[in-house]
C-alpha cells in the first residue's frame, strides 16, 4: 500500500470556493482563499449563521494511549466520510498539527491511509500562519513585559515572579531553561527564562476557547505576567499588550476550511496541548460547522480520561456545546498492551493479554456512560492481525455493558469501511436525549473539583499536594479563580500519574506537583508528575526523512 503522502498526492482535490459553495452554501466573497484548496471563513460570515439551528455534535475519543497507536484522527476523519457517503451533511473538525511532532517523532496529525485530510503536506508545515501568529502575539507580550521593567518598572513587577516564558513551534530542548537580560553594555536585569512550544502557549488555549474577537480581547487582558512587590498580579492590559495581540491574532482567529481525500468539508483550526492545555480545535470552528452541517465528527486529546474530560468540563462548560454520541476508538493490538503484552508481540494472538487489557476500555465506557451520561460505541479500529477469536471475546464484553462495538476499515477503505460505524453513531444521535453530565459543578471548590475528577475518572483513593501547592489553591480560591475549570497535566498513558501503569488501576494516589493559573484561558491547571512544555528531538528525528524533490515534499508521515 502506499505511504500517506503518496496516497494525499494521488487525491483528487476541488477547488476550495467549491467545497465552500457546494457543500456549505459560503459565497466566494466570504472566503478567504489561501491558494485553491485552503481558505478561511471570514468572522462576518459567523456573524450571519449565529440563529441557524445547530446540527449533532460527535466526540471521538479513545482509550488510554499506548505506543501501538489507536487511530482516532484517522477514525474521526474516516467517520465524516462515511456519514457523507450515506447522505448526511457532515463536517469534520480537528486541530491543527504542531511542527514540534512533525519534525520528531509523532508526526503529521492530519489522519492516514485513506482516511485523511487534504493538503496534507500544507496543513503539517505552515499552513494558514495560525501558529505563526500566535508565536508572535505570545512573544510581543513577553518583549513589552521587559521593555516595561528596562525603562523603569513603573508597576513595580517583583523579576523573581514573572511566570510568561516565551514559544517558538519547534521541539528545542537547549532553549528550556534560558538566561535573559545580558547584553553588551551590560545593561538590564538578567534573569532565568525559557521557552515553551507554541501548542503549550496560554494564546493557544485563549485562541481555542474565544467565541469572538470581543472574548478573544478580554481573555488576553486576563493574562497573569507576574506579580508585584505587594503580590498583586500584572495583567497584560496593565502592560497595555492587548490591542496589538489582537490586532496580531485577528486573521488566524477566522476558521481554517479544507477538505478530505473523498472531497468532504473541514475545519482544521487551533492545536492546545492535550495536557498542559485542554487538546481542542477552536471553540469557533466547532460552533460554526454546528451550524453549516447536521452533524459535526470531532475529536479530543488522548484518551478519554484527559481528553474527553477536558472537551466535556471545559470547552462545553465554556462553549454551551454538548455531544448528542460518542466514540471510542481501540485496537486489539492496543488493548493486549495494556493487558501486558509486549511491542514485539502485539500482532500474535494473546486472548490472555486481550482478556486483562479490556478493563481499560471498559473503564472508559462506563465513565462515558454513567459518569459523562453520553451514549457511546467502541470503535475497532481493525487491522489484517486481528484474529476472529480476539474480536469475539471484544464483542462479548462490550455487550455485557450495553456498547455495541463496530470494526472499521477506513484506513484501508475510506469513507465505505466505515458506514456501519455511521450508522451506528446516527442511531445514537438520534435515539438520545439524555442530559450530559459535567464530573463537578461551577460552584465546587478547587479541591472538590480536583478530587471529583481524581476518584470519579481516574479511581484513585487519595490526593496529595504539599503545603505549598495547597497555599497556592487556597489563594486562587480567595482571589477570585474558584470557578475556573480544572485542567489536568499528568501521563497520558495510564488513569494514574504512573506511565508503566498499564490497564486500569484504581485506589491509587494522585500527587499534584504544581499548579498553574491560565487566567486568560479561564482554567487551573494541576500538574502531577513531569510534563514537558518543550519537547525535545528525538535520536533520529522525523526531519532526516522529510525533503523537497523534484518539486515534491517526501517523508512526511
Amino acid at each position: 500500500m502506499l505511504n500517506d503522502i503518496e496516497i494525499a498526492e494521488k487525491a483528487k482535490l476541488r477547488k476550495i470556493s467549491d467545497i465552500a459553495k457546494d457543500r456549505l452554501g459560503i459565497s466566494e466573497d466570504e472566503i478567504e482563499a489561501y491558494g485553491r484548496y485552503k481558505a478561511k471563513v471570514s468572522l462576518s460570515c459567523l456573524d450571519k449563521l449565529k440563529n441557524k439551528k445547530d446540527g449533532k455534535l460527535i466526540l471521538v475519543t479513545a482509550i488510554s494511549p499506548t505506543p501501538a497507536g489507536e487511530g482516532k484522527t484517522t477514525t474521526t476523519v474516516g467517520l465524516g466520510d462515511a456519514l457523507n457517503l450515506i447522505g448526511k451533511k457532515t463536517m469534520i473538525c480537528l486541530r491543527e498539527p504542531s511542527l514540534g511532532p512533525v519534525f520528531g517523532m509523532k508526526g503529521g496529525a492530519t489522519g492516514g491511509g485513506y482516511a485523511q485530510i487534504i493538503p496534507m503536506e500544507d496543513i503539517n508545515l505552515h499552513f494558514t500562519g495560525d501558529f505563526a501568529a500566535i508565536a508572535a502575539a505570545h512573544n510581543l507580550l513577553a518583549a513589552m513585559l521587559d521593555n516595561h521593567i528596562y525603562h523603569g518598572n513603573e508597576l513595580g513587577i517583583d523579576i523573581k515572579t514573572i511566570q510568561w516564558r516565551r514559544t517558538v513551534d519547534m521541539n528545542d530542548r537547549a532553549i528550556r531553561k534560558i538566561t535573559l537580560g545580558v547584553n553588551e553594555k551590560k545593561e538590564g536585569f538578567p534573569r532565568e527564562g525559557g521557552f515553551d512550544i507554541v501548542a503549550a502557549s496560554e494564546i493557544m488555549a485563549i485562541f481555542c476557547l474565544s467565541n469572538s474577537i470581543e472574548d478573544l480581547k478580554k481573555r488576553i487582558g486576563q493574562i497573569v505576567v507576574a506579580y508585584n512587590n505587594k503580590n498583586q498580579p500584572i495583567l497584560a492590559k496593565d502592560l497595555k499588550a492587548v490591542g496589538a495581540m489582537t490586532a496580531l491574532l485577528k486573521d488566524a482567529l477566522a476558521p481554517n476550511l479544507v477538505q478530505t481525500l473523498e472531497n468532504n468539508p473541514a475545519f482544521v483550526h487551533g492545536g492546545p496541548f492535550a495536557n498542559i492545555a485542554h487538546g481542542c480545535n477552536s471553540v469557533l470552528a466547532t460552533k460554526t460547522a454546528l451550524k453549516l452541517a447536521d452533524y459535526v465528527v470531532t475529536e479530543a486529546g488522548f484518551g478519554a480520561d484527559l481528553g474527553a474530560e477536558k472537551f466535556i468540563d471545559i470547552k462545553c462548560r465554556k462553549s454551551g456545546i454538548q455531544p448528542s454520541a460518542t466514540v471510542i476508538v481501540a485496537t486489539v493490538r492496543a488493548i493486549k498492551y495494556h493487558g501486558g503484552a509486549e511491542l514485539s508481540n502485539l500482532t500474535h494472538e494473546d486472548i490472555s493479554a486481550l482478556d486483562k487489557g479490556l478493563v481499560n476500555l471498559e473503564r472508559h465506557v462506563e465513565n462515558m456512560t454513567k459518569v459523562f451520561n453520553l451514549p457511546c460505541v467502541v470503535a475497532i479500529n481493525k487491522f489484517t492481525s486481528d484474529t476472529p477469536a480476539e474480536i469475539e471475546l471484544i464483542l462479548q464484553r462490550m455487550k455485557k455493558l450495553n456498547v455495541k462495538t463496530i470494526l472499521s476499515s477506513h484506513w484501508s477503505d475510506g469513507g465505505k469501511g466505515a458506514v456501519d460505524l455511521a450508522k451506528t453513531v446516527i442511531e445514537l444521535c438520534e435515539n438520545s436525549n439524555q442530559k450530559m453530565q459535567y464530573v463537578y459543578e461551577e460552584n465546587d471548590t478547587l479541591i472538590e473539583k480536583i478530587n471529583k475528577i481524581a476518584k470519579k475518572i481516574y479511581r484513585a483513593n487519595e490526593v496529595t499536594m504539599d503545603d505549598n501547592v495547597k497555599a497556592q489553591i487556597e489563594n486562587l480560591q480567595k482571589t477570585g479563580y474558584g470557578h475556573f475549570p480544572i485542567c489536568v497535566a499528568k501521563t497520558q498513558s495510564s488513569f494514574s500519574i504512573d506511565p508503566k501503569l498499564r490497564g486500569a488501576p484504581s485506589n491509587h494516589s494522585i500527587a499534584i506537583r504544581e499548579i498553574r493559573l491560565s487566567a486568560g484561558a479561564e482554567f487551573v491547571v494541576i500538574i502531577c508528575g513531569s510534563i514537558m512544555t518543550m519537547p525535545g528531538l528525538p535520536k533520529v528525528p522525523s526531519a532526516e526523512k522529510i525533503n523537497y524533490v523534484n518539486g515534491k515534499i517526501i517523508g512526511l508521515s
